[in-house]
This record gives C-alpha cells, sequence and structure tokens, in this order.
C-alpha cells in the first residue's frame, strides 16, 4: 500500500474557537505519528471563520514541535501572497529546528477573496503571472550561497527543503514537470481534472536535483467510521460547509444532520457532486474497496488525506480506522 499522510485544515467548529482548534491539530498530528502517516500538511487561507490555519508557518512550527518524527509542511504556501525571500527565511528556519521533517508545498492561488488577497500583499503586483519566476527564486535560496550574492536567506541556504508544486488544473502538472519538482492534485475539491493532470505531468516530467522521476500525490476528503450509515452521517458537516463556501457564505464547521437532502436545492446538489465526486466515505470495508480502486486507477504513489469532521474524536477515529485498512492492504499485498 502506498504511503498515507493528512493534510489539515485546522477547522474551527460551531461552537467552538480557535485554541480548541489549534489544539486539537497537535493532537491529531500526534495520533498520526502513533499511526504511521507519513506528513501532516496544513494549507493558508484568509478570511476563512472555519480555518485556523492562516499562519501557516506558525501552525507548523506548534505541530512539529509538538512531534518527533511526522514530517511536517504546508499544503501549501500560496506563493503569490508573499515574498519568496520571506518564505525561504519561514522555511529555512523550520527546517533547522527540525532537520530533514519540513516539506514546503506551493499553490499560485490566493488562498482567499480577491479583497483579502489586496488587504494581505497591499497591492496586488504579486500576481500568479509571477508564480514560475517566484517558484524558481524560493528554490534558489536554498541553494548554497554563490560568492558574490547579495541577497540571502539566512536562515535558509543550503538546507534540505523538499519544495512540492500544488494544482487543482493543468498548469501545476505542467510547471511541476518543467522544473522536475513532486507533484501534489488538489483532487479532495476540484477532481475534474485528475487524470488528465497526472498524465500530463509524468509525460512531461524533466529530471532534477531534487528529483529523478515523478512522483504525484493526491488529495482525498475520507471519513470512515464503524458503519456506512454513521459515516454518512459525519460528512454530512463537510457537505454543508462545502455548500456555504461555494454560495459565498465560509463559516465555522457546522454539526452534522440526519438528512442531508434537506439542505441540497439544484446548484447545491450539482456542487456536491463536483467538488466531492472522489471523496470515500463508509466503514471499513467500503474504504478498503474505493481507496484500493482509487489509487489503482490513478497510479498515484501518495495519498494525502483530509477528514472534516465536527466532533474531534470521530476525526481521530476517522484517521485510525484509515491506518487499519492502510495495514490490511500491506498485509494482503
Amino acid at each position: 500500500m502506498i504511503p498515507l499522510s493528512v493534510l489539515d485544515l485546522s477547522p474551527v467548529v460551531e461552537g467552538g474557537d480557535v485554541a480548541q482548534s489549534l489544539a486539537n491539530t497537535l493532537d491529531l498530528a500526534r495520533h498520526a505519528e502513533r499511526l504511521g502517516y507519513l506528513r501532516y500538511w496544513l494549507a493558508e487561507h484568509h478570511n476563512m471563520p472555519g480555518i485556523a490555519s492562516a499562519a501557516t508557518a506558525v501552525v507548523i512550527a506548534h505541530v512539529a514541535g509538538g512531534t518527533s518524527t511526522i514530517r511536517v509542511g504546508a499544503g501549501g504556501i500560496m506563493l503569490p501572497n508573499h515574498a519568496p525571500l520571506v518564505i525561504a527565511e519561514q522555511f529555512g528556519t523550520l527546517a533547522a529546528l527540525h532537520p530533514g521533517r519540513i516539506d514546503l508545498g506551493l499553490g499560485r492561488a490566493p488562498g482567499t477573496d480577491m479583497l483579502t488577497a489586496r488587504a494581505l500583499r497591499r497591492n496586488l503586483a504579486g500576481d500568479v503571472d509571477n508564480f514560475p519566476n517566484d517558484v524558481v527564486e524560493l528554490i534558489n535560496y536554498f541553494a548554497p550561497a554563490q560568492e558574490g550574492q547579495r541577497v540571502r536567506a539566512v536562515p535558509g541556504e543550503g538546507l534540505d527543503v523538499p519544495v512540492w508544486i500544488l494544482g487543482s488544473s493543468l498548469y501545476g502538472a505542467q510547471l511541476a514537470a518543467m522544473l522536475g519538482l513532486p507533484y501534489a492534485f488538489a483532487s479532495h475539491f476540484a477532481p475534474a481534472e485528475l487524470e488528465r493532470a497526472i498524465a500530463i505531468y509524468r509525460e512531461r516530467f524533466q529530471p532534477s536535483e531534487q528529483l529523478q522521476g515523478p512522483c504525484v500525490m493526491a488529495g482525498l476528503n475520507v471519513v470512515a467510521a464503524e458503519t456506512d450509515a454513521e459515516a454518512k452521517y459525519l460528512f454530512t458537516s463537510a457537505q454543508q460547509a462545502f455548500i456555504n463556501l461555494r454560495s459565498g457564505r465560509p463559516g465555522k464547521l457546522p454539526p452534522p444532520v440526519d438528512d442531508i437532502e434537506l439542505f441540497l436545492e439544484g446548484p447545491s446538489r450539482l456542487i456536491l457532486s463536483q467538488v466531492l465526486s472522489e471523496a470515500i466515505v463508509g466503514g471499513p470495508e467500503t474504504v478498503r474497496e474505493r481507496l484500493s480502486a482509487f489509487v489503482a486507477r490513478t497510479g498515484v504513489d501518495e495519498v494525502i488525506v483530509t477528514t472534516q469532521v465536527y466532533e474531534h474524536a470521530k476525526r481521530v477515529r476517522s484517521y485510525e480506522i484509515l491506518a487499519e485498512v492502510r495495514d490490511a492492504l500491506s498485509r494482503a499485498a
């Protein structure tokens, strides 16, 4: 069985607060480490009442400092929001504090609305069109300093910080292939181009100092429970959150409901059928069958799992069941 990793949006639930969400994030990371997950990534989103990981590098430090072996990183940093030097210094600091454990995934979306993007940057001069150049600039800051180099990342230079390209379209696949970097596709919310993006990335991959052959990670929504019925009930929190987000009403993660159909009108049903078409929801046997089928169909090298469940103990249990499924599949292979 291929490696499994965790993508945590550090959800803020209705009735909860950011302090509790960040405590839950560290608790889940410790469970993930115990359960043998390879990585624990956090995502940069802004002006989102239901996501507590806006200061992503700070939360990564929180998680890395409270664990000992699991890789910790960004899935990802939205590079147009930042000067490459600042990110090189941040992740250079993290890599100096936690050698061999820090990953840096880079995306070109703002991770928010355009009004908030302007508030982050003060202007939009650092737009997405500069993304390839910014990625190269950032990678160069991690290289050993050259004689006469006037701008250096300290900490950062000469440190091992693997860089990933994130994407939800064909653009990221082409860039990752051109630069010879590992590629993570956001099939947990934009699955439509998954297989085409993977094919393009593999066909066009150019070896680099970081990576000699293509490496693909895919994001998946997974909610596992003791039974299919319980998993479907828990999943209604994520379904409501997606509807609210796509309807321009982002909020905290709502509690599950008995009948999600009461919340679905025509547009809402279409939204969920599109963005959550790859979601795996069910008891252990259902998860085993669907995960095996997904890996066989896509041939991905790694799966990174996000689980938006209202009750923290149920979210932890979902990752425990998934790890049990992974181990059973490994033994069967």
